[in-house]
């Protein structure tokens, strides 16, 4: 099989969560052990930092591998789902998987992998594992797949854990409860291991200090109880600049109101990790100023079109879109377009209600099995006041947001992953 030929035996001989949803999530660790021990557990021959929580995973995991790569490590950086190329998912130094590696390791163990039959997900974790072994990697980002306890990535011993926050999604496999989604994410927390939680309230907190008493971490550090970041400023280039003690007028690439939380658990985990590695001050200046660069991370409030001003953003549940909706109220314009799709597994009410009425939508849906019908999404939407078209596309439905912009308006494209994926081909981003 040629690369094409490869990718597309993947997805179709193995259940894809990203496109078919709970089908392919496979709770309990034994096919993770089992391809753990037919690799002959490449995870060990490398040095690991574990990122799991709701949201700001994507984002906290490329902040700190920027910020690693700077320092002069080779870093390897798993994380999902993609959003053109399958091989965004495994990267080092930037630099994706090869195309080579992707066929040859399929057509290594396809046989051993037919007899067990695992998740997509199980499979390209194991592909990742290694990869990084064979490229003599020095350390790995691995973000978390979904939840912790049960997810395959939970076999890694990390130098250092990290747990962004918690917040309503996935409540069909994780929970109906903060608290019980944050038991989930917790799973990722060891023996000996320092865990690093970015944000939590009160009762969530507590589910975190009961499996700490439990686990015995080397330490729970919640980085909201000292905030490295004194004050911050969102400069015209839509990069922050924050403030903190050890380093002044650092710049942030990422713009997304949601990136000042991301920052400080970053921040926060690197004053931790450089208890065990060399990290100097240029490295996190750099790190922070060309994450996108670095890493080629995508979809996070990004700009990639000016006059009309066209921003995507991968958010897609309530506690993200709270975020977007408050960015979008400090934009300037003249009206506000907003193409918005979602998936049909997520608490559609929840997003819907936070949605400025004022806004002119264009109701679609991404092209997965996954995704929400556009005339669903436009039968609730109107529940909340929310006037528009649905479209049978995102290309359609963008287009049309196109045709009907000014210079001085702003179209926002978001409400999933799966959104900005079908929408990045449509355009040509910039470089601010």
């Amino acid at each position: 099989m040629d690369y094409k030929e490869t990718i597309d035996y993947l997805y179709s001989s193995v259940p894809m969560f990203h496109k078919v949803g709970s089908s392919a999530y496979k709770e309990g660790m034994e096919n993770t052990y089992c391809i753990d021990e037919h690799l002959d557990h490449p995870h060990t021959r490398y040095q690991t930092i574990h990122i799991g929580g709701t949201n700001g995973k994507g984002s906290t995991s490329h902040l700190l591998a920027s910020v690693l790569q700077e320092a002069g490590y080779k870093t390897g950086l798993y994380t999902s789902p993609h959003l053109l190329d399958f091989r965004e998912r495994i990267k080092i130094n930037g630099e994706m998987i090869s195309e080579d590696f992707v066929v040859d390791f399929v057509a290594q163990h396809k046989d051993f992998f037919e007899s067990i039959q695992p998740s997509f997900f199980e499979l390209t974790t194991g592909m990742a594992f290694a990869y990084f072994a064979e490229q003599q990697i020095d350390i790995a980002i691995i973000e978390v797949g979904l939840g912790g306890r049960l997810d395959c990535t939970n076999v890694i011993q990390p130098l250092l854990s990290i747990i962004t926050n918690i917040s309503f999604d996935h409540m069909n496999l994780l929970g109906n409860t903060l608290e019980a989604i944050a038991k989930e994410k917790a799973g990722i927390i060891k023996a000996g291991i320092p865990v690093v939680i970015g944000e939590a309230d009160e009762k969530v907190r507590s589910v975190f200090q009961d499996t700490a008493g439990k686990v015995h971490p080397e330490k729970i550090i919640f980085a909201e109880d000292n905030n490295p970041i004194r004050s911050s400023k969102l400069l015209p280039s839509s990069y922050w600049e924050f403030e903190t003690d050890e380093y002044p007028e650092l710049i942030d690439e990422l713009g997304g109101f949601a990136q000042e939380k991301n920052a400080a658990t970053v921040l926060t985990a690197i004053r931790i990790l450089k208890e065990q590695l060399e990290i100097p001050a240029k490295a996190v200046y750099k790190g922070f100023r060309f994450v996108m660069e670095n890493t080629g991370l995508m979809g996070r409030w990004q700009i990639t079109q000016y006059d009309p001003k066209i921003i995507l953003d991968t958010a897609h549940n309530e506690a993200g879109i709270e975020y977007i909706v408050k960015q979008l109220e400090k934009e300037r314009y003249d009206k506000l377009h907003i193409v918005i799709g979602m998936v049909n597994d997520k608490d559609i009410s929840s997003v819907l209600k936070l949605l400025p009425a004022s806004a002119i939508y264009y109701f679609t849906q991404p092209s997965i099995p996954r995704a929400l019908p556009a005339e669903t999404l436009i039968k609730e939407a109107q529940k909340y006041g929310l006037k528009g078209t649905s479209f049978k596309t995102v290309e359609e439905a963008f287009s049309a947001a196109k045709e009907n912009a000014t210079k001085k308006d702003l179209i926002f494209v978001g409400g999933s992953t799966f959104m900005v994926a079908d929408a990045l081909p449509l355009l040509n981003p910039i470089t601010k």
